[in-house]
């Protein structure tokens, strides 16, 4: 106890001072000072990784203070970026940036403008292409996106084939969206995909197969690697979840 009280609760102030006097004594605090202040804690920890961290080893990193604060910004330096290098680089940044914020038109329209020359058939913004139409509820255009990539090697356990298998369902031709996810049922891999077929088949109304898919996915937890289980962990989650409610 601390004062009589929690001593968790002095934690972040503690940690606040420590933060602001290492960067008035460095010499930073025009640059950190604020986001240490208005920040708690998350202001603190991006100081500490940045500027203590980062100083002993690992100095190329580098950490945006005010993007985090306001994602505006760095919008408005990528619209500057391209405006002052128009690359094919600095167009799929921006256009990522558009399409994470919800400017799916935007981001659209700058995807399109990238597949030009040499990157006409650019296997990343065409997949990116996927998602965006997907996400503006243009269904066949996202279809059609996805056939351009189809027959890659890498398609098969990439996120652009789960668009193509919603845009597949929402345009009504369930039959294909459920080939495209037993395509994507691999065992001790894809979880995400084969919870989201699980969720295919619920919304089928086929409740006992969606079950079985569950239920698969759990009994293979205990033969992973400590690695696999932590980046499945998400969807055995949400697959026990789904178990109980069924």
């Amino acid at each position: 106890m601390f004062f009589g009280g929690g001593y968790y609760y002095y934690l972040p102030i503690l940690l606040q001072g420590f933060c602001a006097v290492h960067s008035i004594r460095s010499g930073t605090q025009s640059k950190w000072l604020w986001i240490i202040i208005f920040v708690p804690v998350l202001g603190s920890l991006i100081y500490i990784y940045s500027e203590i961290l980062s100083a002993r080893k690992l100095k190329s990193i580098k950490i945006d203070g005010a993007a985090i604060i306001n994602p505006g910004v760095k919008l408005k330096r990528l619209e500057e970026d391209l405006k002052f290098a128009d690359t094919f680089a600095n167009r799929t940044k921006l256009a990522d940036a558009y399409l994470q914020s919800g400017q799916t038109e935007k981001a659209i329209e700058l995807y399109k403008s990238c597949l030009t020359g040499a990157f006409a058939d650019n296997e990343l913004v065409i997949s990116k292409l996927v998602q965006a139409y997907y996400q503006q509820q243009n269904y066949a255009e996202a279809i059609a996106m996805a056939l351009k990539i189809k027959s890659l090697p890498t398609f098969n356990r990439s996120k652009s084939h789960l668009f193509y298998a919603w845009a597949l369902e929402q345009d009504g031709k369930s039959e294909q969206a459920e080939q495209e996810f037993k395509l994507m049922k691999g065992r001790y891999s894809n979880f995400e995909q084969r919870y989201e077929y699980g969720q295919f088949l619920q919304r089928a109304g086929r409740n006992n197969e969606a079950s079985d898919i569950y239920a698969e996915l759990l009994d293979e937890q205990a033969h992973l690697s400590p690695a696999e289980r932590s980046n499945g962990k998400v969807w055995f989650n949400k697959a026990k979840a789904e178990l109980k409610r069924l």
